[in-house]
């Protein structure tokens, strides 16, 4: 008798443009927190030798600032369906999205709550996005006014100063708490796969996007599996 065990059902959550889309993203940005560190403060002087001097991470920061605003770019150019059905899901809210919330409060501590089925993005989701957007949004305009303060009035540049430092400010707090939830929290850790290949446990993706999971299962594009086992105790 054989103790291999069965290979796992895989589906596809996202698209290999996104998966491209998605890396550009936080390779990017990483490297703009870095760069910019010793610019901020005294404390991060030491990084200045790593980065081959001031001029130099300054000229890291602006390559790395414009390779920041290429993620839409390569998303829109190879697969606008999906980027077009990611900002449909944003603004579509209803009432199993607020629900989701209480619920989700309940997993985030460890308590016992009741699933709420979902769509291809939960409630959680569609916030951390929106977030993301004005971020970057806040990261970008005010960078053109700093890289080109020569075009701009004064005051427009240092208040360019000034939402630059909110937007990244505001968005290491997203990001900390977007690769806790995906990575570290224990319900969510299956999924994490999704933005490395694109790919998902079957089962994952049942019991955390039924109704997405349902709709696909037929159209005939996923198999058709029996609900997870202690469904209750997974996260929405």
């Amino acid at each position: 008798m054989s103790n291999q065990k069965k290979p796992v059902v895989e589906v596809r959550r996202f698209s290999k443009a996104f998966v491209l889309a998605h890396a550009v993203n936080a390779i990017s940005f990483l490297a703009l927190y870095i760069t910019a560190l010793p610019m901020y403060t005294d404390f991060f002087n030491w990084l200045y030798p790593v980065l081959g001097g001031p001029a130099q991470a300054r000229l890291l920061h602006r390559i790395f600032a414009c390779i920041f605003v290429t993620p839409t770019i390569i998303y829109l150019i190879f697969d606008a369906k999906g980027f077009f059905y990611w900002m449909k899901e944003l603004i579509t809210w209803k009432k199993r999205d607020l629900q989701f919330f209480s619920e989700f409060v309940k997993d985030l501590f460890g308590l016992k709550f009741k699933h709420v089925k979902q769509t291809f993005f939960n409630a959680g989701e569609k916030v951390n996005s929106i977030l993301q957007i004005i971020c970057a949004i806040l990261i970008i305009c005010s960078g053109i006014t700093m890289w080109f303060s020569q075009y701009f009035p004064r005051a427009v540049v240092q208040w360019g100063y000034f939402f630059h430092n909110v937007g990244f400010a505001l968005a290491i707090a997203v990001v900390v708490g977007h690769i806790y939830l995906s990575v570290i929290h224990k319900n969510s850790r299956p999924g994490y796969s999704g933005v490395v290949t694109g790919k998902v446990p079957a089962w994952w993706a049942k019991d955390h996007y039924t109704e997405w999971y349902e709709d696909e299962v037929k159209k005939g594009n996923f198999p058709k599996i029996p609900d997870p086992k202690h469904t209750k105790h997974k996260g929405a």
